[in-house]
């Protein structure tokens, strides 16, 4: 728990419920991003986020054309949990490819 120790007494006595929170998904959009900030980024949300607080990571490939974003990419994320990959044709921009993931 890396919760600083005033916050963890609260959860305890019932102000901070985490068990009370919606679950939530969170939206990952890249365009030829190295691989390693992409699988850091996504190893930290895993590693932070209690399990029954992330509902999934969504990772929207935003057209990306290097070579490094095809199947290495895709072998990669079918091994991590609760992690998927929606790739878009062409280039959509940041939001549109947020609201397309």
């Amino acid at each position: 728990d890396t919760r600083s120790p005033e916050c963890y007494e609260l959860s305890k006595t019932g102000y901070y419920q985490r068990l009370k929170l919606p679950n939530t998904s969170v939206v990952f959009v890249a365009f030829n991003e190295p691989l390693s900030t992409l699988f850091r980024s996504i190893h930290s949300v895993l590693d932070r986020t209690p399990p029954e607080l992330l509902h999934e990571i969504i990772l929207v490939d935003d057209g990306s054309d290097v070579e490094h974003f095809g199947k290495e990419l895709e072998d990669y994320i079918a091994l991590l949990p609760k992690t998927k990959l929606v790739r878009a044709k062409e280039r959509l921009g940041l939001m549109a490819a947020r609201v397309y993931g």
